[in-house]
């Protein structure tokens, strides 16, 4: 144990961002950490067990849905990580969209991303706590997630090095899993692999069974809606920088190799799918598309193999989702937006205030999936749902500000440049706007969109009343 004083340290006051460390943070992550928090950042639990749906949905053309939210994500992120290799910080696109924006823009945002992330934490709290009961029945469902979420917590509260450790072997463990289904999914489909059901196995799939489209070109965009929540956490690194020795270098590595991770991890991995097995083929909804996959490879227990990798992914976003928050938290307090404890670090540099809340938060949403599953914790899931997307559009509106302002503040820290700016930034804005509408069109989708709408209308009010009283004082 160190023997270090946890008497708080009081934040500076608040200020542009950039700042990295010197905020009360420690620059505790090395260049290893954050290269696999960028790597693992992309891959979630909602890619193993959600890409299932989506095949059934679109068939082979899943394949296109995908490129079209991972052409999104790139441009995306290729827009943060210029406003991040200039001015890294904590608060991320929260403290651009804040400088860029206006205080209502940051404030709302933030708080958004915040209330998004604890909702997670409840969602994946209670997967993870159904894998464990599943192997040890003895211990009750809650009891796992009150397990799981205490020593994550307690992760977190250690120092910012603990949270990169862990996740530097959880992400390790998910990079390797699929990287390893994707070389022996590819010998399979070309037959290099012979397996217990290899015949039904080849590129023939693609096209067979009805085409590539079966249901029609419509269902490329019903995948894109079924598969677009689960590329979000990709953004996480550029909150990570700001606690580490080089943060523009790794936001700089980190956007530079987002095209190959979202190839090989998410396009790579569904056309192993898709091209081992007919789309229709009752077993990808049935036993899940990985887990039907690797049965037609060949490989024993996989449904056993597959809840060990699925877990980990579960606690690799409890464990991010945890930081995040806490990190938004403690940007918020430090530009006054949230409670100033929240801006208080440890002599760790350890946010504890905002990791704390933050977990409290998590907590309250775990009871209540527990208690009102159907009522209460389905009304918090589906007002945070489309918050990914309003992230998104927060990002591009930031950066086409924010780039003359990084012009004629210092035109060498534009290291990382948007390709084809504005333009490109405009049509991601269109695209991003479109998904959102094409959402009201879906029955669940509708509901997400109407329901997030709805908090985002309630916090930015807030946000400008705020403002218009500090304006009413300041005067």
């Amino acid at each position: 144990m160190s023997t270090q004083p946890t008497t708080d340290v009081a934040p500076p006051p608040p200020s542009a961002p950039g700042d990295g460390p010197s905020d009360g943070l420690q620059a505790g992550l090395k260049n290893r950490h954050l290269s696999m928090i960028a790597i693992g950042g992309v891959i979630g639990a909602g890619l193993f067990v959600g890409s299932g749906s989506g095949i059934a949905a679109a068939g082979p053309a899943i394949l296109l849905s995908y490129a079209l939210v991972g052409a999104l994500v790139v441009c995306v992120m290729r827009m943060l990580g210029e406003m991040a290799a200039a001015y890294p910080s904590s608060g991320s696109f929260s403290a651009y969209a804040d400088r860029a924006l206006g205080r209502w823009a940051g404030f709302s945002i933030g708080w958004l991303y915040w209330f998004f992330w604890v909702v997670v934490l409840a969602v994946e709290a209670t997967a993870g706590a159904k894998i464990l009961e599943g192997w040890i029945p003895a211990v009750p469902q809650w009891g796992w997630a009150l397990i799981v979420m205490v020593v994550l917590t307690a992760t977190n509260l250690a120092s910012v090095a603990s949270y990169g450790e862990f996740e530097f072997w959880f992400a390790g463990i998910k990079v390797v899993a699929i990287a390893a289904f994707v070389a022996i999914g590819l010998l399979a489909v070309f037959g290099v692999l012979p397996g217990a059901h290899s015949e039904t196995a080849g590129i023939a799939n693609l096209t067979e069974h009805g085409g590539f489209m079966p249901n029609g070109p419509g269902s490329i965009l019903t995948g894109v809606l079924m598969v677009v929540f689960s590329f979000m956490g990709s953004e996480i690194v550029t909150l990570a920088a700001g606690e580490s020795e080089n943060p523009q270098r790794a936001v700089t590595k980190a956007t530079n190799s987002v095209i190959w991770r979202i190839g090989v991890f998410y396009l790579g991995s569904i056309f192993v799918v898709v091209s081992l097995l007919p789309w229709n083929d009752k077993s990808i909804t049935k036993d899940g598309s990985y887990v039907a996959a690797l049965n037609t490879i060949g490989i024993p227990h996989a449904g056993e193999v597959m809840n060990v990798i699925v877990l980990t992914a579960v606690l690799s976003c409890l464990n991010s989702g945890l930081y995040t928050a806490s990190r938004m938290a403690f940007s918020l307090g430090q530009r006054g937006d949230a409670p100033k404890a929240f801006a208080r670090t440890s002599a760790r540099g350890v946010p504890r205030a905002a990791i704390l809340s933050s977990v409290l938060f998590g907590f309250v949403a775990v009871f209540f999936n527990y208690e009102w599953p159907d009522t209460v914790f389905a009304f918090l899931l589906n007002s945070s749902g489309a918050v990914a997307l309003f992230v998104w559009l927060v990002i591009c509106f930031a950066q086409l500000r924010m780039r003359g302002m990084i012009l004629r503040d210092d035109p060498s820290k534009l290291v990382v440049k948007m390709w084809l700016f504005p333009y490109l930034t405009w049509a991601t804005i269109g695209m991003i706007s479109f998904v959102l509408v094409y959402m009201l069109t879906d029955p669940a989708g509708r509901q997400q969109v109407t329901l997030s709408l709805l908090a985002a209308v309630l916090v930015v009010g807030i946000a400008l009343v705020r403002d218009r009283i500090r304006g009413s004082r300041t005067a």
